[in-house]
């Protein structure tokens, strides 16, 4: 975690879900006024999400983000007209690794994201539906995942079972070591994605890109994915209901997404600066 930074903002990165979004994936009148009133003074807005580009659409149009946005935990950085400027893939080895792990496991579901699809081997897995109302669009039904090895985007193992994921999250990171990131975007969601796909790595790319020094950055979250960014970004903010371990890591702790907290974020820190 860097310093607090006394420097104005520039740049504020954010997270969606469980951060912009209300637990019903929607957006609060109130975090649409905050995002405007960031662009209104002069600070660039962006989002780094789990979620592929495709499901990010919405929430794009919503706020009027302008500026590339990273999708895939910062594994793919995308430019408003859908060109790539950053696309980093899985390697193969660490997807069979992440394969062959998840699938000795009935508790999960295990999904692939690759070349925008969202594929699976049962669609009627008790994770899809929750899945596909954040995503808003279905699963593809495939055989194998095989055929896709040479573009994955991110694996996912998915469960109501969070003691399990936090046992499958140690004992993959022994397996893909140097290979791959793993983490937990939610409680409910495990992700694994290349060792450049991170939200830190997002934020250090897109800071360069528009010419924003890191001091002048912010960067705002709750899931086990954030805290990458968080080392990197001038001013950290975790929400409220994010575990303790997330919090830590974070300059500071505003309220829950339920609450509007990223709206109040905004408001606080970044726009009395």
């Amino acid at each position: 975690m860097s310093g607090e930074s006394q420097q104005s903002i520039r740049l504020l990165l954010s997270d969606m879900d469980g951060t912009l979004l209300l637990p019903d994936h929607s957006l609060s009148q109130r975090t649409i006024d905050a995002v405007r009133s960031l662009r209104e003074a002069g600070v660039l807005f962006s989002l780094a999400t789990g979620r592929p580009p495709r499901a990010m659409l919405q929430t794009i149009e919503a706020l009027g983000v302008d500026l590339p946005t990273a999708a895939f935990n910062g594994g793919t950085l995308v430019h408003p007209d859908g060109s790539l400027l950053v696309a980093h893939y899985l390697p193969a080895t660490a997807a069979l690794t992440t394969l062959a792990l998840f699938a000795d496991q009935p508790e999960i579901d295990v999904w692939v994201f690759s070349s925008g699809d969202w594929l699976v081997k049962d669609s009627t897995g008790p994770m899809v539906p929750r899945e596909q109302h954040g995503l808003g669009y279905p699963p593809v039904v495939v055989e194998s995942f095989e055929p896709y090895l040479a573009r994955i985007d991110k694996i996912v193992a998915a469960s109501n079972n969070t003691a399990l994921l936090v046992e499958l999250e140690a004992r993959l990171l022994e397996k893909v070591e140097g290979q791959a990131q793993v983490s937990r975007s939610q409680p409910v969601y495990l992700d694994v994605t290349a060792m450049q796909a991170n939200k830190g790595e997002a934020l250090r790319t897109l800071a360069e890109f528009l010419g924003v020094p890191l001091a002048q950055t912010a960067a705002m979250g709750d899931g086990g994915n954030d805290p990458a960014m968080f080392q990197v970004a001038g001013l950290s903010i975790a929400m409220g209901q994010a575990e303790e371990a997330v919090k830590r890591q974070a300059n500071l702790v505003t309220a829950s997404n339920a609450e509007d907290g990223a709206a109040l974020a905004i408001e606080q820190y970044i726009l009395k600066r």
